[in-house]
């Protein structure tokens, strides 16, 4: 167990104002980390006094690399991997450092082998909060037993964009009053188990077509049009207690007065539109300064955590820069500003590490709750029930598209009826024609590679070509085992029936496939325009 972080009185006299800066830096730290990588933080850690470290699988995964082609190498062993890493470096800390984690969805997001939950486009389609808390509290229950205190969920963003390349899925939705109670819930979830909350990216990410991974995006609205949808989830955040907020790399010139400036060093943005206007008084946190809608534009060290720290962020997270940029704030920044954000960091850690000790070591199971979610948000988008009984009475081909060889949607199927099923993945175009051919009716199950948008969410040419074929010569009933915006790339005036079920989890499938069978009836709705 780690010792407790010293109450702020104590602290606010005993670090020096070098070491009161330190504890604003929150470097990144990498699961499956070389030695050599591994002693240069542990080094860093007790020579800068940082407060804080947020942990990312590797180097060469998307969030800390996100153009870079390097294969991201599988490790079974990554949790376990993870804890000792976090003991170890919280060994080299003079003062209990505070850990995060991106967990939107659970440990999976960051690390292989770990309880995966439903992703929050999916929670949306229940609009249930009651189930999102319960979902919440196992994601926070992971964090603890990891040794986590931080959890960057959750996205506060509305997803009103559907080229979005970057947040999509990972919204509660379109609506802003169906996001702000969603998140609420999720966050209010996470604080009830001790895992502390952050609302992202404010000033809100979801009406964007760029990737601030790359490139700064630019949201073109009016400062009424903002605070009528963006900033409405944020302030019901605030409202409803969360205990961060985090900072997007976005320019929005309505609440800058026409500079086009990233949000994450705006004064406007932190210090006057979060902190003057919606009277936030809590912790904020910028998102990663490595990402190169910020990182490429100062070219000295130092920099950029200096304009970041200038602006209002309390925590610089994966700063690249710790000691210049150190010495830089210490250069530039008054005693009081430094003081000021320093309280409210170790405030912030006390209640995150002052947690009685967790009750368990082990990773919750998922099932039972991402089954109760399977239930709540599976969605008949386009048809009716009748449809379904239809195409049982006058009998239909199956066919599977995407991963799913072996369809656990099928295979639920044909333990209760008999029909001609085919998967795409190992069958080329003239078998499936020829197999399909005297079928009028046609099951389809879509199963796309990727989540995310690009490369057609990654499911082929020649897939994709033949799904539109069969939609175009055949009744075709499909049920969507991922991403709903892959529906943007389908004539889905075209079919006669399309239920939607987010996931590709098994008890997903399964649970479609009893839907189909006339068990369930579906009971989610789509929580985005398409």
């Amino acid at each position: 167990m780690i010792n407790a972080i010293i109450e702020y009185k104590e602290a606010k006299n005993r670090l020096s104002l070098k070491e009161k800066v330190g504890q604003f830096f929150m470097p990144a730290a990498f699961i499956n980390d070389s030695e050599s990588e591994i002693q240069k933080l542990e080094n860093l850690i007790r020579t800068n006094r940082i407060g804080g470290i947020c942990f990312f699988h590797s180097r060469a995964s998307a969030a800390t690399n996100y153009e870079s082609k390097k294969k991201v190498v599988y490790n079974a062993n990554s949790f376990e991997v993870l804890k000792q890493l976090i003991a170890r470096y919280q060994r080299a800390s003079e003062h209990p450092l505070l850990i995060s984690i991106d967990a939107e969805w659970g440990l999976a997001m960051r690390i292989e082998d770990t309880p995966q939950y439903p992703y929050p486009i999916t929670l949306g389609a229940t609009n249930e909060p009651d189930l999102i808390y319960e979902v919440a509290k196992k994601i926070a229950e992971d964090c603890r037993v990891a040794g986590i205190h931080w959890n960057f969920a959750p996205v506060a963003d509305i997803n009103n964009n559907p080229d979005n390349p970057v947040i999509g899925y990972r919204s509660f939705g379109s609506n802003k009053s169906l996001v702000a109670a969603n998140a609420l819930a999720f966050s209010k979830g996470m604080q009830g188990v001790g895992i502390l909350s952050c609302a992202k990216h404010f000033p809100g990410h979801g009406d964007t077509a760029t990737d601030s991974h790359l490139g700064l995006p630019v949201i073109h609205k009016t400062r009424e049009e903002l605070l009528a949808n963006e900033l409405y989830p944020f302030q019901a955040l605030i409202a409803g207690g969360v205990d961060a907020v985090m900072v997007g790399h976005l320019s929005v010139p309505a609440l800058t007065g026409g500079t086009e400036i990233s949000a994450s060093i705006s004064k406007d943005i932190i210090k006057g539109t979060l902190r003057s206007d919606m009277g936030f008084q809590g912790v904020v946190v910028s998102d990663a300064l490595n990402m190169h809608s910020v990182s490429k534009v100062f070219d000295t060290k130092g920099i950029l955590e200096w304009k970041a720290f200038d602006a209002g962020n309390d925590v610089l997270c994966f700063a690249e820069h710790v000691p210049e940029g150190i010495t830089t704030i210490l250069e530039k920044a008054s005693e009081s500003e430094i003081e000021e954000s320093f309280k409210r960091v170790w405030r912030l850690k006390q209640k995150g590490v002052n947690q009685k000790p967790w009750n368990t070591l082990h990773l919750n199971s998922p099932v039972e709750v991402n089954k109760l979610v399977a239930d709540k948000s599976l969605t008949f988008y386009i048809g009716d029930e009748p449809l379904l009984v239809q195409f049982k009475r006058d009998g239909f081909a199956g066919v599977a598209i995407g991963t799913n060889e072996d369809s656990p949607f099928f295979k639920t199927i044909n333990e209760e009826l008999s029909f001609t099923y085919l998967s795409v993945v190992n069958k080329k175009r003239e078998e499936v024609l020829k197999a399909t051919g005297n079928f009028k009716n046609i099951v389809i199950s879509v199963s796309p590679p990727k989540v995310k948008p690009q490369n057609g969410f990654d499911l082929g040419n020649e897939q994709m070509e033949l799904l539109k074929y069969l939609i175009d010569k055949h009744n075709v009933i499909l049920y969507l085992f991922g991403n709903p915006y892959f529906m943007r790339l389908l004539p889905v005036n075209k079919v006669k029936g399309l239920v939607i079920a987010y996931q590709n989890f098994d008890c997903f499938q399964e649970h479609a496939a009893a839907h189909f069978l006339g068990k369930y009836k579906a009971k989610g709705k789509l929580p985005v325009h398409i």
